[in-house]
């Protein structure tokens, strides 16, 4: 079953197109990651889905409900965290959820904000104030806040920046307890370790899709090879390197660069040869995630840097 199913979604803003033509399938309880540079689209194509855009074409569904007549009802049944954190920081924690609950009209208010508290472990701290909170915590009243009305689907947009590893795993926690209960998750991150944690993934850059499904299938598609170098005064040799035959990336991992392209014969044969001469070690390496998304970019361009 499909929480969402749009087709040939587009969207403008003036004359600069946003999104073009954007074509999306997420099944109901699956964590699905949006990828893309700054300024592709993500957050665009985040409020066409849950009814706070309306876009200029194309059609589709979300949770049953068509995306361009119905989003009024859409945004009842969804829960959208922003990029910011977007509650009131002179409010305490649980005043902030109970404004949240008096907004969606919910009945015995203080039993659904004690609840969420208790679930999210924010109970000891119901009255501090939301703005001496830290960027863990912050995290932590956003989520619950987006889901005091029980929505059957998360939107949610880059909302680990700024927190810290031990925090954002927590998160994750979450959301994959959140989707064995069946609620599906849609949400838009930088980090690749945190892509992988998704079921599925799109990668959008400046409006267009340029690849989804598994994260193993993605990096599959780019049929990249991938090498890694070490020795003695590597970092000079990257100019050189990039010249190659076959090289078409090249990247520093720590003491290492990774040389990466789709002529896995070619690159091998040219790299072999510049190890030689340059006294250096090479190693094959399985393209990573980062690797793949590095070489989509190659072939885009920003428009507005065009």
């Amino acid at each position: 079953m499909l929480s969402i199913d749009v087709h040939g979604l587009n969207k403008s803003f003036g004359s600069r197109q946003v999104v073009r033509h954007l074509s999306l399938e997420v099944r109901q309880g699956e964590i699905f990651g949006f990828l893309g540079p700054n300024g592709s689209g993500k957050t665009t194509c985040i409020r066409m889905l849950c009814g706070l855009l309306t876009p200029d074409s194309g059609n589709g569904i979300c949770l049953g409900l068509d995306v361009l007549r119905q989003s009024a009802e859409i945004k009842r049944q969804v829960g959208y965290m922003t990029q910011k954190f977007s509650l009131w920081d002179d409010l305490t924690i649980a005043e902030n959820l109970d404004f949240v609950a008096r907004m969606f009209g919910m009945a015995d208010r203080r039993g659904v904000v004690d609840a969420a508290l208790q679930e999210l472990g924010l109970a000891g701290r119901r009255h501090q104030l939301a703005g001496t909170l830290s960027g863990g915590w912050k995290q932590r009243l956003a989520l619950a806040s987006c889901r005091l009305h029980q929505p059957r689907l998360l939107l949610l947009d880059e909302p680990t920046a700024g927190v810290d590893p031990k925090a954002r795993r927590e998160f994750w926690e979450e959301i994959h307890r959140l989707s064995t209960a069946g609620i599906t998750v849609l949400v838009s991150t930088h980090y690749m370790d945190e892509a992988e944690r998704c079921h599925r993934l799109a990668y959008i850059a400046y409006g267009h899709l340029l690849a989804s499904g598994t994260a193993a299938e993605v990096i599959a598609g780019r049929h990249l090879s991938t090498w890694a170098l070490s020795g003695p005064d590597l970092m000079g040799a990257t100019p050189e390197l990039q010249t190659l035959p076959g090289a078409e990336q090249v990247t520093s991992f720590g003491t290492t660069l990774h040389v990466s392209g789709t002529d896995g014969p070619g690159l091998q044969a040219s790299l072999a040869a510049f190890c030689r001469a340059r006294g250096l070690s090479m190693e094959p390496r399985e393209p990573s995630l980062e690797d793949t998304f590095i070489h989509l970019m190659r072939d885009v361009t920003d428009p507005l840097q065009a």
